[in-house]
C-alpha cells in the first residue's frame, strides 16, 4: 500500500496444515510428554526451556526435534552441543532427549504422543511447527510470536508467554491437569480446523483465481 498498490488487490492467504480427523487417545500417563519441534538454531533460545523444565516439581519428559541450522552466516555454530552441554549441567540427561531430525510419518507419531507443545522462539515469519501441534491437538505454550500470536487464545487453547524460564515453569506445570489440557487442545484443534485447513486454503486460492478470470 506504501508503494501505491490498491487494497482491494491485496490477498492474504495463509499456510495450511491437515487436522487430524479423530481424538487422540491421551489418558493420564505418569509424566507429563513436553514437545519442541524445529531447527535448533540459536533464535530458537531453547535454553530457556531448558531452564523451564529444570524447575518443573511434577514428573515430566522433553523430547527435543530437529536438527541444528544456522540462520545466517554470521550464526555461531556449536548451539546443538551447548545445549547438551546445559542439559548435563542441569541434571537433566535423563529428562530431556535430543531426537534429531524426523520424517514426516515419524514427526506425526511424535505429536500424537505428546501432551503438550513448548515453543520459545525470540521470533518467527510463520512457525509451521506451531501450526503442526495445533492440528494434533496440542496445548502451546508460546512466546507471542509467527503464528502463535493467532491461534494461542490465552487461557483457552495454550499461553503465550515471556522468555522468562518461571513464566514458562508456572505454564507448563497448569497443565498437569489432563482435564484442562483436553479442553484446550479440543479447543485449538478446532481453530485451526475453522482456519487453517488446507482445504480452506485451497479454497480461497481457487476464489481468487477465479476473481481474476
Amino acid at each position: 500500500m506504501e508503494f501505491g498498490i490498491d487494497k482491494e488487490k491485496i490477498h492474504i492467504i495463509p499456510m495450511g496444515v491437515d487436522v487430524e480427523p479423530f481424538e487422540m487417545d491421551r489418558s493420564e500417563s505418569e509424566q507429563l510428554e513436553i514437545l519442541f519441534v524445529g531447527r535448533i538454531a540459536r533464535v530458537r533460545r531453547i535454553e530457556i526451556l531448558l531452564q523451564a523444565v529444570c524447575k518443573l516439581n511434577i514428573p515430566y519428559h522433553l523430547t527435543i526435534v530437529g536438527g541444528e541450522e544456522k540462520t545466517s552466516s554470521v550464526t555461531r555454530s556449536g548451539y546443538l552441543n551447548e545445549l547438551k552441554q546445559l542439559t548435563k549441567q542441569l541434571n537433566l540427561e535423563q529428562k530431556v532427549t535430543y531426537a534429531g531430525k524426523k520424517t514426516p510419518a515419524e514427526l506425526k507419531t511424535l505429536y500424537q504422543a505428546a501432551d503438550i507443545f513448548a515453543y520459545t522462539s525470540l521470533y518467527e515469519n510463520f512457525g509451521q511447527p506451531l501450526l503442526e501441534a495445533a492440528a494434533h491437538g496440542l496445548p502451546i505454550v508460546s512466546t507471542p510470536v509467527g503464528i502463535a500470536r493467532d491461534i494461542v487464545i490465552e487461557g483457552e487453547t495454550g499461553y503465550q508467554v515471556s522468555d522468562r524460564p518461571e513464566a514458562l515453569t508456572d505454564r507448563i506445570e497448569a497443565l498437569k491437569d489432563i482435564n484442562l489440557r483436553l479442553k484446550m487442545g479440543r479447543r485449538i484443534k478446532d481453530e485451526v480446523k475453522t482456519r487453517f485447513d488446507w482445504e480452506r486454503i485451497i479454497n480461497q486460492y481457487m476464489n481468487l483465481y477465479r476473481s481474476l478470470s
